[in-house]
């Protein structure tokens, strides 16, 4: 088993780094990047992303807001599909 060294939420990363803490492919990493789901900045036309914010990814935090996101969704369809 490979040791993944640990992500630092003040240090920089590169895109292909990133995406490899993430264990996600490379469009996937593009997409995340124009919706808005990780932010980066760009730096002599290449982009880099802060630690934290690949932290802020994986956190059990994002997930329970995501989750809480659906059930709304989720509800409000079937109030939606109640009233027809």
């Amino acid at each position: 088993m490979v040791n993944m060294p640990e992500i630092n939420p003040k240090e920089v990363y590169t895109t292909s780094e990133a995406q490899s803490f993430l264990k996600v492919s490379k469009s996937t990493f593009k997409r995340f990047l124009k919706s808005g789901i990780i932010k980066a900045y760009k730096v002599g036309g290449q982009y880099r992303i802060w630690g934290d914010e690949i932290l802020r990814l994986v956190s059990p935090e994002l997930e329970r807001e995501v989750y809480s996101t659906y059930k709304k969704v989720k509800d409000k369809t079937k109030e939606t599909i109640k009233k027809w």
